[in-house]
Order: C-alpha cells, then sequence, then structure tokens
C-alpha cells in the first residue's frame, strides 16, 4: 500500500500504514464525506486504493498483471456489447452509505439514472476481478454488496477464469451463487442483454 501521507514530515517512511494496536478498542468512524474532504485537501493521496466499510479504511490488496490483463480486455468488450440503455463505470467511488463506499472493477447502471445518481437503489450488476483479493471478495464483500441490496453480483477469478455469480440478495448475503467455468456463457439477470463468454475474450 502507498503511504496515505504524502508530506514526509507526517510520518515516518517506515511506520506501516495499517494497525491493529486498538484491537478490542473502539475506532474512530470516518464518514465518506470526511474522506473526501481529506482528498481534497491533499491529508490522503487521492491514488490511495482503499475502501471505506462501515466507517473504517480497508486497504486494498495490490493488483497482479492477471487482473489488469482481464480488466482491460473485459472494459473493451463491455463498451462493445453492452445494452444501449445501460452504462458502466469502471473503479469508481460506489457510495453506499454515510460512512461506506467500495470501488468495484465495473458497476452496471441505467443511462437515463446517470452516473452522478448512482447508489444502491440504481446500480444493477457489480462486477469484481480478483486474484490476491478472492477471499475478500468472496467473503465480506460480497456480503456488504447483498445488505445493500445490489441485484447482481459477478466476482471473476483471474487466476482459475471462475465467475461465481451471485443473485437474490439479502440481509445475510446473496441466496443464489452459481460457479461458472471459463467456457460457459453467462447471461445476467440485471442487465438485460448482456452476456459473456469469458474462454472468448480478446486478450492483450
Amino acid at each position: 500500500m502507498n503511504q496515505l501521507f504524502r508530506n514526509p514530515e507526517l510520518r515516518s517512511a517506515d511506520l506501516p500504514i495499517t494497525t491493529r494496536a486498538a484491537e478490542g478498542l473502539e475506532r474512530r468512524r470516518w464518514t465518506v464525506a470526511e474522506i473526501e474532504a481529506m482528498v481534497k485537501a491533499g491529508v490522503l493521496d487521492e491514488h490511495e486504493r482503499f475502501e471505506l466499510i462501515g466507517g473504517e479504511i480497508v486497504p486494498m490488496n495490490p493488483k497482479g498483471i492477471q487482473h489488469e490483463a482481464l480488466k482491460v480486455a473485459l472494459t473493451l468488450y463491455f463498451a462493445e456489447v453492452r445494452p444501449r440503455e445501460f452504462i458502466f463505470a469502471t473503479e469508481t467511488t460506489f457510495r453506499l452509505s454515510e460512512d461506506s463506499f467500495v470501488e468495484p472493477d465495473f458497476i452496471f447502471f441505467r443511462k437515463a439514472d446517470g452516473l452522478a445518481a448512482l447508489n444502491p437503489r440504481t446500480a444493477l450488476l457489480a462486477v469484481e476481478i480478483a486474484d490476491s483479493s478472492l477471499r475478500w471478495d468472496l467473503g465480506r464483500k460480497a456480503l456488504i454488496y447483498a445488505h445493500f441490496g445490489i441485484p447482481e453480483l459477478w466476482v471473476i477469478d483471474a487466476v482459475k477464469e471462475l465467475i461465481h455469480v451471485h443473485a437474490e440478495p439479502g440481509l445475510e448475503g446473496y441466496r443464489s451463487i452459481r460457479q461458472i467455468p471459463a467456457a460457459e456463457e453467462i447471461v445476467s439477470t440485471a442487465v438485460p442483454g448482456l452476456s459473456l463468454t469469458l474462454a472468448t475474450l480478446e486478450r492483450f
């Protein structure tokens, strides 16, 4: 993880970014607005990769080359085949609540709703590409998406090239979870007309 604070006078170079020193103790809960204000003020690096979950800053794992290659291929593919009434954003700050945001690799929504109004009620499909983050994406993060009612979630294992398709969200998680191999076509239930066969993607 890169340094949260860009000013070397604010922290020693060898001081770890994360800590568990306060295990079992209360922590300060941050809001999305406070994080955005700190980024604007330069206290937090705008290029720092983290998510805000329940007011706590969660560092994101570095991306491997398999993740990046698959993301490029999917970006080009989705741009070409998406139904025209739908649109997607990549790695956008997806605000879930006052104290939580995530950064999905792709988030689909209706073009008529617009990016400015993107929220859990307008989001249709989230797509996460996972290599080193697979356990997090299939575990706590999938539970978060389900809790906020995101209709469909695809977690793509970039190493095994397997798609974990989540549908029917509820407070305790997604009630339907299927594993789709790379050679099999997946058809979205939340974005009508969108389908994907991972094995046929053009790679670069």
